[in-house]
């Protein structure tokens, strides 16, 4: 004879019980009180920070840029090459690299090497012994092996004076065709990294959140006159002046004319 089912317990139904057995309890007419959010940690100013007090005018501009010609009249990029190509490819090698480490791992390597065909000979693993001491040098060295095909392959071996043809090339972005642009080509090009990033935010040269806001900004106010040295000077300024952490405000030739409210006293 079947036994009648057994009455469920009012103790194994409630709101414990089935949190013992990893049931959820019913939801409370109470709210769980809300955790406090953590304040978000600002960058104090002269770390980094590209707080503002003003934009420069065109006076200024043109004022800031003479200050910077008067210093340093004929500006040069820091990264050694021999021609067009070379220039190129040292330019590919620097990114997320300091001109230093590039210029030291290309010695050997341009005294032979100053041709795409002579890189295509080379090839990739006798590329890699030269430039292994440069961040991602494998990826690096793929691109230059890879651009250097193509440069014979679709431009008879030459560097070409257009920016869509660069940037065609494998490893070759805006700012890399720009640089080219200007070096190789004497074009008026603005080359956007960080340290022309920040001088433009922090100065009030020319407010922007990409590289390109700030590039197309820039080319904008500066002056033609100024424009071919412009970007040189920029990052030489930030490079060895207008530091990320800690600016040299005490020695700056623009301070006065620099809208950054935090600058530096000492240095």
């Amino acid at each position: 004879m079947p036994r009648p089912p057994r009455a469920k317990s009012p103790a194994t139904s409630s709101p414990a019980a089935k949190a013992r057995r990893g049931a959820a309890p019913p939801p409370s007419d109470a709210a769980a009180p809300l955790k406090p959010r953590k304040a978000k940690r600002r960058m104090p100013p002269g770390k980094g920070a590209t707080k503002l007090s003003g934009r420069l005018s065109a006076d200024e501009v043109d004022a800031f840029f003479a200050a910077l010609s008067e210093a340093n009249p004929e500006p040069k990029g820091e990264l050694n090459y021999v021609n067009a190509y070379t220039l190129l490819v040292a330019v590919v090698l620097s990114a997320q690299a300091t001109d230093a480490g590039v210029n030291r791992a290309t010695k050997d390597l341009f005294a032979t090497v100053d041709t795409p065909q002579k890189m295509v000979a080379l090839g990739l693993a006798g590329l890699i012994k030269h430039v292994r001491t440069i961040g991602l040098f494998n990826t690096k060295a793929k691109n230059v092996i890879a651009l250097s095909e193509m440069l014979i392959a679709k431009h008879g071996g030459a560097v070409p004076h257009d920016r869509a043809a660069l940037e065609e090339l494998p490893g070759v972005g805006r700012k890399t065709a720009n640089v080219v642009l200007n070096i190789a080509f004497g074009e008026p090009t603005m080359a956007v990294d960080t340290h022309v990033f920040r001088i433009s935010n922090r100065t009030g040269l020319a407010q922007g959140k990409t590289p390109l806001a700030v590039e197309e900004k820039l080319m904008k106010a500066i002056p033609a006159k100024w424009a071919l040295h412009a970007h040189h000077w920029l990052i030489l300024h930030g490079r060895y002046m207008c530091l990320a952490r800690k600016p040299n405000c005490p020695a700056c030739v623009v301070r006065e004319i620099c809208k950054f409210p935090a600058k530096t006293t000492v240095f």
